[in-house]
């Protein structure tokens, strides 16, 4: 049974930094690709970095480049996502997915997890 379950979530001022974590069950880790999405208030879902856990160079949409890093714990089995330079255009609900193909646009998620909620203000 696969399982995503995403912490760290919270309230952080603008300028701030705050670090995601996907706990991941279920998955042969090593040789899955799984990402970050959000979702705004009253926008759309964006896909915002994923990592193919076998190797790799992870990949960051615009969104998230500069600003965020995605990195794996393969003896955690843990995705973490570390946010910095936050703004209140920032403040969403963060998602840790699985991709298959392993590429951001939503038609490759196949796996959502319940997600957690990010302010900035």
């Amino acid at each position: 049974h696969v399982q995503l379950v995403e912490s760290g979530g919270g309230s952080v001022q603008p300028g701030g930094s705050l670090r995601l974590s996907c706990l991941v069950s279920g998955y042969t880790f090593s040789s899955t690709c799984l990402g970050w999405y959000r979702q705004p208030p009253g926008k759309d879902r964006e896909g915002l970095a994923r990592i193919s856990l076998g190797g790799g160079r992870p990949y960051y949409a615009n969104a998230a480049k500069d600003r965020f890093t995605i990195s794996q714990d393969n003896a955690k089995h843990t995705l973490d996502l570390q946010m910095s330079s936050l703004t209140p255009e920032d403040t969403a609900v963060y998602y840790c997915v699985v991709l298959n193909p392993c590429s951001l646009p939503l038609a490759s998620v196949t796996q959502w997890g319940q997600g957690t909620q990010v302010t900035v203000s």
